[in-house]
Order: structure tokens, then sequence, then C-alpha cells
């Protein structure tokens, strides 16, 4: 038969009210009364261990992930990665909206301190002193993913934009192409967006192939934006041979425009992602792209938070994730002739 409140309070000879207040309002309760509380709870398996264990040392057992854009299948797939941890601690996690809202950011921090949150991600844009100062007055572990806050010493989990954007230029280059156009996410946000760019740039550069602003179109990292996009890019570079997106939902839009076009992907347009989402394998012909393992980002995000949460007097290190060049079937090799070249 399971163990009742009941049993709880005749065991630590207080009355059921007071088990309830160690329950639902802890510092209510006086500190000695409440850990007399929580070991009955424990020997009796009242409670669930790490609930008990969370009530003793005042944690809420809940944690934040921030995200700019929950319809974004990169966030889902950070998400997965961050809840498997968390449920392994058996933690909760909410799961924030942003929009990069600095208006919304607020309220949700009143929410934050309201529930007495134990950690926070944050994916969601470059931090600023304004979002540096609202962590700062949570005084919780924050982690950032995807994201990076050097000048605030902020610890984060990312793969090396700079260095993977160099790698995906120098391919379509060692694959025979010169006018490669870079379809880049919005111009203000240093990370991954201008990161990327210097990738591109610096590659095409140590290459010795010839980039200036024609190269380049910006726009949001969404489908109908790298459609639109590559309009615009083919305004520029009707003879282009390659384009590069700095992610795949861009790469992807991208590829519609050419089709829509009349232009066959690789044949006649090469066509280069970021990401490695689930869908550039499922689209036909699959996207060549750099991936980043968004879920391991999101779960090597969610280990160093707990390693905040268990030990608040520990410095977190940053965490540089693997990038790699998975090819598929969009980048034309045309160093090798077709049949209707020879």
């Amino acid at each position: 038969m399971n163990p009742t409140i009941h049993d709880v309070a005749k065991q630590a000879n207080v009355s059921i009210s007071t088990v309830s207040r160690v329950f639902n309002n802890p510092d209510s309760v006086g500190k000695e009364m409440r850990e007399r509380v929580l070991q009955v709870i424990e020997e009796l398996g009242y409670a669930p261990n790490p609930f008990a264990s969370g009530l003793r040392d005042n944690r809420s057992m809940v944690i934040v992930a921030m995200i700019p854009d929950i319809r974004n299948s990169y966030y889902a797939e950070m998400l997965s990665g961050i809840e498997e941890v968390a449920l392994s601690k058996r933690y909760n996690v909410i799961i924030c909206n942003t929009i990069q809202n600095e208006e919304r950011f607020l309220e949700y921090v009143k929410y934050f301190v309201k529930k007495k949150v134990d950690g926070l991600i944050f994916a969601s844009t470059e931090i600023t002193e304004f979002y540096k100062k609202n962590f700062d007055a949570l005084n919780i572990p924050v982690v950032l993913a995807s994201t990076e806050g050097r000048a605030w010493d902020l610890p984060s989990v990312r793969v090396d934009d700079v260095q993977a954007s160099y790698d995906a230029t120098t391919f379509l280059i060692n694959n025979g192409h010169q006018e490669i156009g870079f379809i880049s996410g919005p111009s203000h946000l240093l990370v991954p967006n201008v990161q990327r760019y210097e990738g591109y740039r610096k590659a095409m550069q140590d290459h010795q192939v010839p980039v200036s602003e024609q190269h380049v179109v910006y726009a949001e990292m969404t489908f109908d934006a790298g459609y639109e996009a590559m309009s615009r890019l083919y305004a520029k570079m009707p003879h282009l041979t390659a384009v590069y997106a700095a992610s795949d939902a861009m790469a992807i839009g991208a590829m519609k425009f050419l089709h829509e076009q009349g232009l066959e992907v690789p044949r006649h347009v090469s066509v280069m992602g970021f990401d490695n989402l689930e869908l550039s394998r499922m689209i036909s012909p699959g996207l060549t792209t750099v991936a980043q393992n968004i879920y391991e980002i999101g779960k090597s995000a969610g280990e160093l938070l707990f390693q905040g949460i268990e030990n608040r007097d520990q410095d977190l290190q940053s965490v540089t994730i693997a990038h790699e060049i998975i090819v598929r079937g969009t980048v034309r090799n045309r160093r090798l002739k077709s049949d209707s070249e020879r």
C-alpha cells in the first residue's frame, strides 16, 4: 500500500497541513521541521525522490528553453536534445517562443522569477547588454545554444560558423565553381550570419576567386525568404554556377525559384545549404549541406546547464560542436564534363 500524507505527518510528528506547506510553500516552514518532513518523504517514498530532493535543495525542477521561432524545424531538433537531458534529470522544460521581442522577453523574465526556475538555455538571438542585464537579475545558470556571448562571459554550445562556412565555400570551389553567390541571413546579426559570410568571403579570397557585395544578398532564414533572395541574386548574377545559402530553409527556397525559371539543380546551378535539417535529405535531389548536429547542440547545452545547476560555483566552459559536409545531389562537379559537353 502506497504511503499517504497522513503517514508522513504521523512519522514526522507534524500536522497534515505542515506536510502540505512543505510541498506548496516550503519557505513558510522552518528549516529544521522542513528537513525532518523531507527526510520522512524520502524514507516512505511518498514523493518521487527527485521532487523531494528538489524541495530539499529549494529547486523548482524546471528549466527554460528560449527560442526565436518554434515553427522552425531547426529549433525543434534542438529542443529534442534539451528535453532528453532534462527528462533524465526528471526536470520539466518550459519552452518560450520569443520571436526576438524584448517586450515579450521581459514578461517571460517576470514569470521565471515567479516560478523560481533553476536554469535557462537561450537560443534566440545575439546577446546584447539588455539580455545580459536580465540574465544577471535572474541569478540562475544560463547557457547559450547556437549563439554566443563572449563579450559577457556566457558559456555557449555551437559550431564554428566561420570555419564551417569556409569549408562549404571551399567545397564548391574544389568542384570547379567560380561564380558562387551567397544568400546570407540578416546582416545585423553577428551570430551566425556575419560569421558565415566571413567564412564565405575568406574562402573566396584565399582561392583567388573574385568576390564582392554583388555576390551577396541578405534575407531572413526561411523558405519564403530564400525564394525571394534567390530572385534578387539571380538578377545580379545571371551567370552564377553555384549558390551557397546560410541555412537549409533558404537553400530549399532558392531551389524552388530556380526550378520555376526552368533551371535544373545541379545541372545548371548547384545549391548548397547549412544545417542538415531532416527535410534536406527528403527533397529531390537531396540537398548537399553543412551538417551541424542540432540535436547534439541541444543535448550538450542541457548537460552544460545541469553542470551549473548542480554546482553553482563551477565556471562553465563553452563547447564547440563538430561540423561536416554532407554530400547529396545538389552540387555538380564542373571539373567533370557531362556527356553533352564531350
